[in-house]
């Protein structure tokens, strides 16, 4: 579903992503963890089309998005393959991004009519299935306002499932919201891993990393320090810089 290889990325010379290659397989959840700044959320950002990429490749649901041409600088595909890769991923942002002049009902309908052209009858059907899997039935002509914040992420995550993606990317979902609406969001992420929903999670809650991931990556600096199935990663780790950024974790 995901193939990333060799993806460096720089900002004013200051190179964030040092060659970063991650593989997720369909029906897997990927879970990326490691301290602000390592370049996460950034990576992230290269794979759903928000960053563009200097150098490497990168492939999704089966298409090339991008590779490296003859002078080892990236090359996109042509605009109409990245619109196409673009429709069949879905990304949930740490800080909601609902339109705010926007009903529940709209902020989830609103791209699959327009985008997907699919009728307002059907959207809108689709959209109060998802919000009863997401406990929110009775707030589908509330704004976001009205919403707390697990809500709006509960929402958004509607939003991101109604456009039906191959796979789904959350960008530290929990990091806006305190611990007890931080659980809300993690049990739907639980659920949809059960229902085998090709995920990547870049998360701070390493609890929810550990239990529901297939494979955790561990990132500093711009590298992937370690990678590896979540007991092999928190439990039996050799190594130094892996185990002193899961010490408070493994204390806890």
């Amino acid at each position: 579903m995901l193939q990333a290889e060799q993806i460096r990325k720089g900002f004013d010379g200051n190179e964030v992503l040092k060659g970063i290659s991650i593989s997720v397989n369909k029906g897997e959840v990927l879970a990326i963890i490691g301290p602000s700044g390592s370049g996460k959320s950034t990576f992230l950002r290269c794979v759903t089309q928000l960053e563009t990429v200097d150098s490497g490749a990168i492939t999704l649901c089966g298409e090339t998005l991008v590779k490296n041409g003859p002078d080892g600088k990236a090359v996109y595909a042509d605009k109409a393959t990245c619109s196409r890769i673009g429709l069949r991923i879905g990304l949930v942002f740490q800080n909601f991004n609902l339109f705010p002049h926007f009903s529940v009902m709209r902020n989830i309908t609103e791209a699959p009519i327009r985008v997907l052209g699919k009728k307002r009858e059907e959207a809108e059907a689709t959209a109060r299935e998802l919000l009863k899997k997401m406990n929110l039935a009775d707030k589908a002509d509330a704004y976001p306002y009205q919403l707390s914040g697990g809500q709006q992420q509960r929402v958004s995550i509607a939003r991101a499932l109604a456009m039906e993606p191959e796979i789904l990317f959350f960008d530290e979902p929990t990091s806006a919201l305190d611990p007890e609406l931080t659980g809300e969001i993690l049990k739907v992420i639980r659920e949809l891993a059960a229902e085998h929903m090709t995920m990547v999670v870049v998360t701070h809650e390493m609890k929810f990393a550990h239990d529901v991931a297939d494979y955790v990556v561990f990132m500093d600096d711009g590298t992937i320090v370690e990678q590896g199935k979540p007991e092999q990663l928190f439990d039996s780790s050799t190594n130094e810089r892996t185990r002193a950024f899961l010490a408070r974790y493994h204390d806890m």
